[in-house]
């Protein structure tokens, strides 16, 4: 018998996707460490109303049945072909296990009548049949992250999972050859710097949603992941595909009214009661989340700014299962019950007078690039969840794929993991070398030195001097980690602002973009000084201005609109760009401390494991 102790690994993230790479990797005998920022259940997937898509069973007599094919189909129209059909092929074809070990852990779905019924499918924009699972009525996330959270709380009281709470990801640990071998992170009493060595390390942090002032994401979502892989030199792909959700609640907190709403027959109408998507799209109210999202600003925007209106008021009760039957207060009450509750707080009924409603952000296409089983450009590090990018989105999520894509995706980073450790010969393998890894200094000075092996810092620091429209797009002043004063920079600057940052983001990358007002954002991104310093705030205001940047690179580089990508000066898709772009940052030379984000692929067959993405 091996005396070789398991190889170490950090999940970084407790939503769906890093719970069940977690635990499917200490079912696998690795020594796995479990990190949340913040408190356990404090995540993107705790707050998912709608559901999660799966072929799962027959529908009713009269509709047309489910295969794996037509949810393949639906997800690549709403990908608007930008999709990776491997990736998706994949996620459907994975499905129905997904759901069986989710109800294997305690996951308890909707049945239409007693304990042994059917699970009841509901319908959702751009999904052709009812395939939606609920749990809870409206409640599917917080359903599914208390389940696994208690199979994850029931593996650490057994010794098989360490779990840290209040962590935060700072930075990777950069060992031998570049490769994954830690993590830097800010934890315990006054939130002191930790570094956490391992072997292999898995991002599951979730997206940015905080770039933006109207957000259905956690607080936590300021894009700590991308960044952190960004500056150890892992590839990004799909950054300017940010999916607004049309119908949060126009009110503080931007509460999300799930699409299931519109799946059971609620319309939108402007201020004069007018429905209006019949004019826009054939699918109406059950369009793309893009085109409903476009819609929407466009109807504010033509009324002085007054938000459209989610009319629920007709609502039929009637029909067979739990939640038929009496009155359209008393079936919004029992269909969704996070949602009545919450428009009943703020002196809302629904179910007599329409709701106020207007486009968040919800969820971002891009990420890390990863292969089918979440292995990134850099050895020993994976990504899975709403922080990677499989291609299983492309320009624009199918609604209730997502929950699906992290439980998916979890389980195949949990099977690499124990394939990579075994594979002790191959790149990017879980085992380290033997050499120790090395350790990032924290020296009286404005920057943590780099790990052995790669020149500059792992940070992206530049002035903004290139035109627009190059591929190469540099990044601007610096955004390390730091301890201490601010790196000089030139040029008039102000300090950070999140509250400034996020409006400019809205007005410039927002759901309407144009060249003019992304380079003006351009322009005013590069003025902000970021903070200095170890706080937590800090170090979450320079990964929201470096992924900002990112974000706005992205979409002046895609002259076309596409998916949730949609650009005034480009209205139409150019078939030319039906494709995904790949960026990284181009480490400076010595001495010189500027790193352009560069367009380093526009295509990479990221599906024929055990082979690795090229290197960038």
């Amino acid at each position: 018998m091996s005396t070789n102790p398991a190889p170490r690994v950090l999940v970084v993230g407790s939503g769906i996707a890093g719970l069940t790479a977690a635990l499917g990797a200490a079912g696998h005998g690795l020594d796995v460490t479990l990190l949340s920022k913040d408190a356990l259940d404090e995540t993107g997937t705790a707050r998912a109303q709608g559901g999660i898509a799966a072929m799962t069973a027959a529908l009713p007599a009269g509709q047309p049945r489910d295969s794996e094919e037509l949810h393949v189909q639906d997800t690549l129209a709403a990908g608007a072909g930008t999709c990776d059909d491997d990736a998706v092929r994949v996620l459907v074809r994975d499905s129905a296990a997904a759901i069986d070990e989710l109800v294997a852990r305690g996951v308890a779905l909707d049945r239409a009548a007693g304990p042994d019924s059917p699970w009841l499918e509901g319908l959702e924009g751009a999904h052709s049949v009812p395939r939606i699972l609920h749990a809870g009525g409206d409640a599917t996330g917080r359903e599914i992250q208390r389940a696994l959270l208690a199979a994850a709380l029931a593996a650490e009281a057994a010794g098989r999972l360490t779990v840290l709470r209040h962590t935060m990801l700072v930075d990777l640990v950069l060992g031998p050859g570049g490769r994954a071998a830690g993590a830097l992170v800010l934890a315990g009493p006054g939130d002191r710097l930790h570094e956490l060595a391992a072997d292999a390390v898995v991002l599951a942090t979730g997206g940015a949603g905080q770039l933006y002032p109207h957000t259905t994401n956690p607080a936590v979502a300021t894009g700590d992941g991308i960044v952190a892989a960004l500056r150890a030199g892992a590839a990004v792909a799909d950054l300017e595909f940010v999916q607004f959700h049309p119908t949060a609640l126009a009110a503080p907190g931007c509460f999300l009214v799930s699409e299931a709403v519109r799946g059971e027959g609620a319309v939108l109408r402007d201020s004069t009661g007018r429905r209006y998507l019949e004019d826009v799209h054939p699918r109406a109210e059950l369009a793309p989340r893009d085109v409903v999202a476009r819609e929407n600003v466009r109807r504010s925007l033509a009324q002085d700014g007054l938000p459209v209106l989610l009319d629920c008021t007709a609502l039929s009760p009637s029909g067979p299962g739990p939640h038929g039957g009496g009155t359209t207060a008393e079936f919004l009450a029992r269909r969704f019950p996070t949602i009545d509750a919450a428009l009943r707080a703020h002196g809302l009924d629904w179910s007599r007078e329409p709701v106020p409603v207007t486009p968040a952000a919800h969820y971002l296409m891009g990420g890390v690039a990863t292969d089918g089983l979440g292995r990134t450009t850099v050895p020993g590090l994976y990504a899975v969840g709403e922080c990677a990018a499989t291609g299983v989105h492309g320009a624009n999520r199918l609604a209730s794929n997502s929950l699906l894509e992290g439980a998916v995706f979890g389980a195949r980073v949990a099977e690499a993991l124990q394939a990579d450790a075994l594979r002790t010969d191959a790149p990017g393998t879980c085992r380290a070398a033997d050499d120790a890894p090395v350790r990032l200094v924290l020296p009286g000075r404005t920057e943590i030195l780099p790990a052995a092996g790669r020149s500059g810092t792992a940070a992206a620091r530049s002035r903004s001097t290139a035109p627009f429209d190059r591929d190469a797009v540099p990044f601007d002043k610096d955004t390390d980690p730091v301890d201490g004063e601010a790196a000089q920079v030139d040029g008039d600057t102000v300090p950070f602002d999140r509250g400034q940052f996020q409006d400019a983001m809205w007005a410039g990358a927002g759901v309407l973009r144009d060249r003019s007002r992304l380079e003006a954002l351009a322009r005013r991104l590069a003025g902000f000084r970021p903070p200095a310093g170890l706080s937590r705030r800090a170090v979450e205001d320079r990964n929201l201005l470096t992924v900002g940047r990112a974000v706005t690179a992205a979409a002046l580089h895609r002259t076309e609109s596409r998916g949730a990508h949609f650009r005034e000066d480009f209205p139409a898709p150019d078939p030319a760009r039906a494709r995904r772009t790949f960026w990284r940052l181009e480490p400076a030379p010595d001495g010189v401390v500027e790193a352009a984000l560069t367009c380093a692929h526009t295509s990479i067959d990221m599906f024929d494991p055990p082979e690795r993405i090229p290197a960038c």
